[in-house]
């Protein structure tokens, strides 16, 4: 095995900075590559050397093997780490950068290629004596063939691509007659994320635990494992919150879950980092699900109750080195919780969401780690996948990580792009979760019609904005720079004595009437029946603001962006806030059911309607391709098709007008 001294990390955001960040304590000499859109990325900032390698689509920089290579080769690289998504499950990748001399930091390509793929994966833990679940996996990938061996397994089934992972390419069918549509978005959607339309089909375990087993192996024939996760809260089977160890795990259980883990594993001849993942029923039988052949994204939480640097070891391992240490040796200490930040809306069906970052704050606190890779001033483009960061909270039992981690979250500061923050927070509160009883099912039991909508500001947080934006707008026009905390007491004298704020939260609008009270007390006002509220802005630091209401105190993070949009964090809710006074009277363009816009940014795969057509409220008029999803566009309302802009294969904004309807008077 060749022995290197430089790595190429092929791959971008947290993953790349994660891995960079070690080798470059290790003493290694890190070269990144990037895409048009990652040209100021933190990753390309951090790297001793970065090229750029395409466009900004995947499939014209990262997901072109022969521009890594080039890369390589260019750089002077000596070998390569794949993080994880992207090529790092690509076997013919790994396969190239052996034969170019690049030692690959991962297991062989043999390894990836079998257990990369979902269904001759499952056929050799069933030659295994590995528990599986009942399905269909085999090599006939007709539509008809796929539909008849769908009858004998018993619904709820899933179908999902054979080479993927991350939820993609995955759809959960409930009756026989969704089956046919559920094929054919999920073998697109695999084939443009992982250039297979391989599917297999499986039974669905209802309510179970999804719990994953960290395997590592070195060259010398030494195979442990380093504990399991449990990554159970999911979103369109996609992981949210992942944990170690398992809340209901027991020592005997882990001992056999363990063992099976590490004969997948040597069964293979694996090497390297690897995950073993397993579905856990309520009776406490377990199902080989996959085996990732790769990092995860959840290894810092495996990292924190064991001590261990799984990407140092990733080297170690790579350069053809032993682990240095036994099974006997892996103690597992504390909890740890993770949680994946994305720019997404969860009141909108967690769609992913883009734009300008106008300000990044990462939480501090004992216990508590940040793995990110943005920054204020960087745009969240609809290219890559929308998770941004994770926080992640260590303590010395289950509870104490918890609150830990709510308490960073409270404290993270995101504002741009809509994002889950708050949704988060709301996940770690439920009793289901705070009692380690969270399954698959935990966002669709937990979380009732309209509960995980953003939550609306208080009139309470309404009036602290108001009298704080009112005060910095005086600030801006009186000084040339913000007036900090020892001169606040100055300003009532040269203000108005009556100022106006109206902002609007979905559908309750707050009207404010804020007025001096002398000294920094303000008194603001929203209408005739309410009380008013006393608001005393005790000091501002930075982009922080320590502000009474009513005499309770309150830490709050602001920011007034150029586009005179007002963000305001205050008690764990972060919202928007935008004046409409400056802008009363100005004709604003209706968006009834008759206007269909696009939900984010993404490139139109189809077009399923013309001008004339007679539409159904629910039809699918578009699929949109976003951040490697894929999403059906529907109409809102029966009507006819007046107007069609939208074009298949074209790139469309968020907001784009795509189809305008004439709607049928009673579905006005």
């Amino acid at each position: 095995m060749n022995r290197f001294t430089s790595i190429l990390v092929a791959n971008r955001g947290e993953i790349a900075c994660r891995v960079i960040k070690t080798a470059k304590e290790q003493g290694y000499r890190t070269i990144a590559v990037y895409s048009e859109a990652d040209a100021s990325a933190p990753h390309v900032q951090m790297a001793d050397e970065a090229l750029l390698i395409g466009a900004s689509p995947v499939n014209e920089s990262y997901l072109v093997p022969e521009k890594i290579l080039a890369a390589a080769a260019a750089s002077g690289a000596e070998a390569i780490h794949p993080g994880y998504g992207f090529l790092s499950e690509n076997a013919d990748f790994a396969r190239a950068c052996e034969a170019a001399g690049l030692v690959f930091i991962g297991p062989s390509p043999d390894a990836i290629h079998l257990m990369g793929n979902k269904a001759e994966a499952k056929r050799r833990m069933i030659e295994a004596g590995v528990p599986c679940v009942p399905g269909y996996e085999g090599q006939d990938q007709s539509d008809a063939t796929l539909l008849r061996e769908a009858q004998s397994i018993e619904l709820p089934l899933m179908v999902k691509a054979a080479a993927g992972g991350g939820g993609r390419g995955m759809r959960l069918v409930n009756e026989q007659t969704e089956l046919a549509n559920a094929i054919s978005l999920a073998r697109a959607e695999a084939l443009g994320a992982f250039g297979s339309d391989e599917l297999i089909l499986e039974q669905a375990i209802i309510r179970p635990r999804h719990v994953e087993v960290q395997v590592f192996a070195d060259s010398q024939g030494n195979t442990v494992h380093l504990g399991e996760r449990d990554c159970s809260v999911q979103r369109r089977h996609q992981k949210v919150i992942e944990e170690a160890p398992c809340p209901v795990m027991t020592q005997e259980l882990r001992t056999e879950m363990g063992a099976a883990a590490v004969a997948a594993a040597k069964s293979i001849e694996y090497r390297g980092a690897g995950t073993v993942e397993f579905l856990l029923d309520e009776r406490g039988k377990f199902y080989f699900l996959e085996m990732n052949t790769r990092l995860q994204v959840e290894h810092p939480v495996t990292e924190l109750i064991t001590g261990l640097d799984l990407v140092a070891l990733q080297l170690q391992v790579a350069q053809g080195d032993a682990l240095g240490f036994g099974q006997e040796d892996v103690e597992l200490t504390g909890h740890a919780i993770e949680v994946r930040l994305y720019t997404e809306d969860p009141a909108q069906d967690f769609l992913p969401t883009s734009g300008m970052i106008d300000k990044w704050c990462e939480p501090t606190g004992v216990g508590v780690r940040v793995d990110s890779g943005i920054a204020s001033g960087q745009e969240i483009s609809p290219f890559y996948d929308p998770m941004v960061a994770k926080i992640i909270a260590f303590g010395p039992n289950r509870e104490v990580a918890r609150l830990r981690l709510i308490e960073a979250l409270k404290d993270t500061v995101l504002f741009g792009p809509t994002h889950n923050r708050d949704f988060l927070v709301a996940c770690l509160e439920k009793d289901c979760f705070a009692q380690g009883a969270a399954t698959t099912a935990f966002i669709a039991e937990q979380f009732g019609e309209g509960e995980i909508a953003s939550a609306m500001p208080t009139l309470e947080h309404s009036s602290a904005a108001a009298v704080l934006e009112s005060y910095l707008q005086h600030a801006q026009l009186h000084a040339k720079s913000v007036i900090v905390s020892d001169e606040l007491r100055d300003w009532s004298s040269a203000s108005p004595l009556v100022m106006r704020k109206r902002y609007a939260h979905g559908d309750t609008l707050h009207d404010l009437s804020v007025v001096p009270q002398g000294g920094s007390c303000y008194r603001v006002a929203a209408d005739a029946e309410s009380e008013p509220r006393l608001v005393e802005l005790l000091s501002i630091e930075g982009d922080a603001a320590h502000i009474a209401v009513d005499g309770n105190q309150h830490v709050a993070r602001f920011l007034r962006s150029a586009n005179n949009t007002f963000y305001f964090s205050v008690d764990g809710c972060a919202s928007e806030f935008r004046d409409l006074i400056p802008h009363d009277g100005a004709q604003e363009v209706a968006s009834g059911g008759g206007h269909i816009v696009a939900p984010m940014h993404g490139a139109l795969l189809e077009v399923c309607v013309s001008v004339g057509d007679q539409v159904e409220a629910g039809q699918k008029l578009a699929v949109l391709e976003a951040m490697k999803m894929h999403y059906e566009i529907e109409a809102e309302a029966a009507g006819t098709v007046v107007e069609v802009q939208a074009q298949a294969g074209k790139q469309i904004a968020a907001d784009d007008l795509l189809f305008e309807i004439d709607v049928k008077e009673e579905d006005v």
